[in-house]
């Protein structure tokens, strides 16, 4: 027997309907390329990627086309999301930090039709005009800001949007059509685009804005640090829609006196981004004796694993610290660790081993560990295994790969080495590849980073397995001091001695000044295997 309730799509139209119809005088405030700050609202965004919409259909774009994105975090990069999408095409964003080869393969596989562009990225784009399927460029700006170029069909988007008005309706798509394009940063292989859907889009909105998720409402300001083309900003430009919160993007400028400006003159209360981004944020706050900005009280971090010196000086500024983990292939979200009340009410230095866990999935993710036979492990905090998903909101296979990527009971498999206690917290403690086989034993690189991080001396580490005649591997630390000069490998291993076992200490410690970063904020580990791959 069916059910008499309505038949009505999940799309991502609705979202932006609904924030300009319901919250149309919340504040969308922009940092532009140029450094100016635009001010608009929910209701002028719904009403421009109307215009867009229209300007688009009048160009010949159909449902299903991609239309990819070259830009930071703008109230002009937010239209495109909700004009592309809305009218039944899909939004595919860029990371311009991606080598020019990767960004043609990916555009090259997309069959990207149009790419908007901030004026900054132009020259990245015009030495490969001739290799990609691109037939229009729109530089999002003003007529004054279009550079002199020689990319087909350029335009600027302000120009484009103006000769069309806001009378348009969304048309009523089927909520399984695709809304939306990332690729994953393609470390090993070829990025592989992951094809998110109407529907997915939405319920991934529905679960972002829970209570012991990222937990937001109309009364927050919202800061999204992570850039909207890592992941659609982890589904923050549309859970922020679906409950009206002003939204604060930073443009082009995340360094600390740009982030620690917006957070106080906007009064953000909740912002968003990778521990790299926050290191020397609050390294800045405590040299220039700063307090904390008077209106934030959450900071949630993912990406990577921060270390417990960066959780325990967010929480001692009195702004709760909140880990997520996820995916690209997850819209990304699977987890969030909010503390319990009892573990809240624990001493910060001692309540810091509970945050560094990954924590529990929201309702719409289900996690599981399995063994190298596949065979389901127990959730006992004890066991570890090959972390897998599944969810209305997970990948079920890659754009135009005709091989399916699930197991055959239907999960995901994440390439994370996870542990889980009875309540489904989970922790990640390594990925598969980075894991080291020294003697036979397993050794988490993330628990040696974290431990090396700890040191007063360290603000960033990796560490990686390096090939041994007797052990087969063992561990090489690989640190970017925060001192000069940088502390004694003596005293780092002396440090480490206290958390670890001897035989997971790291044989050498080596200083760099910097760490080689990939495009979304992790430590590239295969590019320091390459370096160190003799030990």
């Amino acid at each position: 027997m069916r059910g008499r309730m309505m038949d009505f799509p999940l799309l991502v139209s609705s979202l932006i309907e609904h924030a300009g119809g319901v919250h149309g005088d919340r504040d969308v405030v922009s940092r532009l390329v140029g450094g100016e700050v635009h001010r608009s609202s929910w209701r002028e965004v719904r009403g421009r990627a109307k215009r867009l919409a229209r300007a688009l259909e009048a160009l010949g774009i159909r449902r299903g086309d991609r239309l990819g994105t070259l830009a930071w975090n703008t109230h002009r990069h937010l239209e495109v999301y909700y004009g592309v999408s809305g009218m039944g095409a899909v939004c595919h964003t860029l990371n311009p930090r991606l080598h020019p080869s990767q960004l043609v393969y990916i555009l090259k596989h997309a069959s990207d039709r149009v790419l908007f562009v901030d004026p900054p990225f132009v020259p990245l784009v015009e030495p490969v005009a001739d290799q990609v399927p691109v037939e229009r460029y729109v530089v999002l700006g003003g007529a004054d800001e279009v550079p002199e170029s020689s990319l087909p069909g350029l335009v600027s988007y302000e120009e484009l949007i103006d000769e069309h008005d806001e009378k348009y309706a969304w048309p009523r798509l089927d909520e399984s059509e695709a809304a939306s394009l990332c690729y994953t940063s393609g470390t090993t292989g070829n990025p592989k685009g992951v094809l998110y859907s109407n529907r997915s889009t939405v319920l991934h909105a529905y679960g972002v804005i829970q209570p012991d998720v990222f937990g937001i409402g109309r009364a927050d300001a919202v800061l999204p640090i992570v850039p909207m083309f890592h992941a659609n900003a982890w589904g923050l430009p549309y859970a922020a829609a679906a409950v009206g919160s002003k939204v604060v993007f930073p443009g082009p400028r995340l360094d600390p006196e740009g982030l620690t400006e917006q957070l106080t003159e906007e009064g953000v209360t909740m912002c968003a981004g990778v521990p790299s981004v926050f290191i020397p944020l609050l390294r800045h706050w405590r040299e220039k004796g700063i307090a904390k900005p008077p209106a934030l009280s959450m900071m949630l971090l993912g990406g990577t694993a921060p270390p417990k010196s960066l959780i325990e000086a967010i929480e001692e500024m009195g702004i709760e610290f909140r880990h997520a983990w996820g995916m690209t292939e997850m819209s990304p979200l699977g987890t969030t660790n909010r503390l319990t009340p009892e573990q809240r009410r624990e001493p910060v230095k001692e309540r810091s081993r509970h945050h560094v866990k990954q924590g529990r999935p929201p309702f719409g993710v289900e996690l599981r560990i399995v063994d190298d036979e596949g065979e389901a492990l127990p959730h006992d905090g004890a066991a570890f295994g090959e972390l897998q998903v599944r969810g209305p909101w997970v990948v079920d296979g890659y754009f135009l790969e005709d091989a399916g990527r699930l197991t055959g009971d239907g999960w995901f498999p994440t390439g994370d080495v996870a542990t889980m206690d009875e309540t489904t917290c989970m922790q990640i403690t390594d990925r598969t590849k980075d894991l080291i086989k020294s003697g036979g034993e397993w050794i988490s690189s993330i628990d040696v980073e974290n431990a090396a991080m700890g040191h007063p001396g360290i603000t960033m580490a990796a560490v990686i397995g390096v090939p041994h005649e007797r052990w087969g591997e063992r561990p090489l630390l690989i640190a970017v001091p925060a001192t000069d000069p940088p502390p004694s490998k003596e005293s780092v291993l002396e440090h480490l001695g206290g958390v670890l076992a001897r035989w997971q200490l790291p044989d050498e410690v080596i200083f760099v000044e910097n760490l080689p970063m990939g495009a979304t904020g992790k430590v590239q580990k295969t590019r320091l295997r390459e370096e160190y791959a003799s030990g």
